[in-house]
């Protein structure tokens, strides 16, 4: 009898289960058309801890086409709990309002800052299950311009201009229709202009005060409230309340690990396994993968501002496939994939340190976040100011491709600290992957690791002369190099030049860093850009490094740039025909031939170009 006791505790959790997602999926709703100024309304949300407890919304009437034809809001007046000291709470996005039983929609909007009294939009439950199908595909998109190193206010530039929608709901009183009541609050038809969503509190844990102030200034201009909280598994044992359920805390994440950055709000409906939150857009970027949490809220800390939920994410429970208009929404169950990434910090003055965090699958996000929580780690275990050196090393795994290869070295005392530069190295090949016009790619993993030094260690190129300036073909001629470190010291090398047995007249030498090179190749070579993937990736591979001199052997003879490859010294007839193409913008010109490249490391940052020019005799 004692052995059937497991197997009956077992048997009565699943009904017990199946009895939850049966109710979850019969809530029953309550359509606009029904919505009467007068009724009232019970609202639950998580004022403190877990325990979801009650407010009462007073149904002031209804905005109409506030966000376009036929996008209403459901007026209300809040009260309960600490309401009245607060107003609208950020972090309440998507409490849920029932009349009668019947599920209404989600408490979304507010009055904007300082509003004396609490007054809030709902969102009609329907506008947001019929606007979030989970499960479609991710449209190609604008591409988010977002250049590294960010700055605040470029991010924030940038997201202003690729997420739009944190907007007045209504730019004119005129543009929305005030149904049931001809005030509010005194305010008549300037209602609908007034309405914002409400702010969404931003987590994070983990973060250096100046990156972290950075973040916070480009994501508080797009509705988040960024505040600093505990980790995730600080709070292992939350005293949660039974599985998931509409007025419950819920968390979006964005980082996860050693630092931890993501969004919080509130559960409005559960259908089976499926879960809308918010009533309003988190980014409107449509379909998503974003891991979704359990939430803890600390407090609720009041403000004349705006007052917020202090909170901080949890376990791992599903997934955010949705985020539109009208509400996210996603499935419980597994989270999503994520990037991984692990960072071995080795320094000379401590012991070496590995960090492990992950990152969103986002055209916008996973590189953002993955320089962010890259620079903070450097940042917050080595000096910001002065000199310091990072050797940089690692690779980006992709399915199905080849990997991508790290290996470079930043130095100096400048503005721009090597940190952020090392950074920025790192993800400006991630930023091309994942942004790619050829074929959706997926980062797999990504390893890296940084060698620190608090000293600088540059050069720069002093000098470049060979002892014979008129060599004969099919000789190795000595070209030799004066470099000047950071202290003064002069360094000779030497590196022999192989000129080919055809070469004739006239040719030069040049040296140069590796910058401008880079720069030499994008002028010289304009449509040699990647057409494929496989293309881009060897490019990336190719990326020239601080460290390291290149010697070319340069000649006069004509080439060309054909769909993404560059073919130097082409005879003139063939030249002719492919110049006949020029019309399909796949070919352009290369007005010089490089017969050979040499690259000669440093071991420091190396700057200066010098050419040297030489007379080919024959053999």
């Amino acid at each position: 009898m004692q052995r059937l006791a497991p197997l009956v505790t077992l048997v009565l959790g699943a009904l017990s289960v199946a009895c939850l997602v049966g109710l979850r999926a019969e809530t029953p709703t309550m359509p606009i058309s029904a919505i009467r100024p007068g009724m009232v309304g019970v609202g639950r949300t998580v004022f403190d801890g877990t325990k979801v407890e009650e407010f009462h919304a007073q149904i002031l009437g209804v905005v109409e086409n506030v966000i376009g034809t036929q996008r209403n809001l459901i007026l209300a007046h809040l009260e309960g709990g600490p309401l009245a000291n607060t107003g609208v709470i950020a972090g309440m996005s998507g409490s849920p309002v029932y009349i009668d039983g019947r599920l209404i929609g989600a408490v979304s909007y507010a009055l904007g800052s300082f509003a004396k009294e609490p007054i809030a939009g709902i969102t009609p439950i329907d506008e947001m299950t019929a606007e979030t199908p989970l499960g479609t595909a991710r449209p190609v998109a604008a591409h988010i311009q977002l250049d590294f190193p960010y700055s605040e206010a470029t991010l924030s530039a940038a997201l202003r201009k690729a997420l739009t929608w944190n907007q007045p709901f209504a730019d004119r009183p005129d543009d929305a229709r005030l149904v049931g009541a001809t005030s509010v609050a005194g305010l008549g038809r300037e209602v609908g202009a007034m309405l914002r969503p409400i702010a969404t509190p931003l987590v994070m844990s983990g973060f250096q005060p100046d990156v972290a102030e950075g973040l916070a200034g480009a994501f508080r201009s797009q509705g988040f409230i960024p505040m600093a909280a505990g980790a995730a598994g600080a709070h292992g044992e939350m005293p949660f309340e039974g599985p998931l359920k509409p007025g419950d805390a819920i968390g979006v994440m964005f980082v996860d690990g050693d630092l931890q950055l993501g969004g919080t709000g509130t559960v409005t409906h559960i259908d089976g396994d499926r879960v809308y939150a918010f009533g309003h857009p988190m980014y409107n970027l449509g379909p998503t993968e974003f891991p979704m949490t359990r939430a803890y809220v600390y407090t609720v800390l009041p403000s004349l501002f705006s007052s917020t939920k202090l909170s901080t994410t949890g376990e791992v429970i599903g997934t955010f496939l949705e985020d539109r208009a009208t509400a996210i929404a996603g499935r419980l169950g597994p989270g999503p994939k994520t990037v991984p990434v692990t960072l071995t910090l080795e320094s000379d003055r401590v012991p070496a340190h590995v960090f492990h965090f992950s990152v969103v699958k986002d055209e916008l996000f996973t590189p953002l976040m993955t320089f962010s929580a890259l620079q903070n780690t450097l940042l917050s275990y080595e000096r910001q100011y002065g000199a310091s050196t990072y050797a940089v090393s690692g690779t980006a795994s992709l399915k199905s491709h080849d990997p991508v290869s790290f290996a470079n070295l930043f130095s100096g005392t400048g503005q721009e600290s090597p940190a952020t530069s090392a950074s920025s190295y790192v993800i400006g090949p991630i930023t091309s992957i994942v942004s790619n016009d050829y074929e959706k790619v997926e980062i797999e993993k990504i390893d890296l690791t940084f060698k620190a030094t608090e000293e600088p260690r540059t050069a720069t190129l002093q000098r470049v002369w060979v002892d014979d300036p008129r060599p004969k073909a099919g000789t190795a001629v000595p070209v030799k190099i004066l470099l000047r470190t950071y202290r003064g010291e002069d360094i000779v090398k030497t590196v022999a030049v192989d000129i080919p047995a055809n070469a004739r007249g006239g040719l030069s030498v040049m040296v140069a860093d590796g910058g401008r090179i880079t720069q030499m190749d994008q002028r010289e070579a304009r449509t040699a850009q990647p057409r494929t993937v496989a293309q881009l990736i060897r490019a990336l591979n190719k990326v020239r490094r601080n460290d390291t001199l290149y010697v070319r052997l340069v000649g006069p003879d004509a080439g060309a740039a054909i769909n993404g490859e560059v073919l130097p010294s082409l005879p003139p007839s063939v030249l002719a025909v492919v110049e006949a193409d020029r019309a399909t913008g796949s070919v352009g010109s290369v007005s010089s031939a490089t017969l050979g490249e040499w690259e000669v490391p440093t071991g420091s940052v190396i700057s200066g170009i010098r050419t040297v020019p030489i007379s080919v005799t024959p053999d």
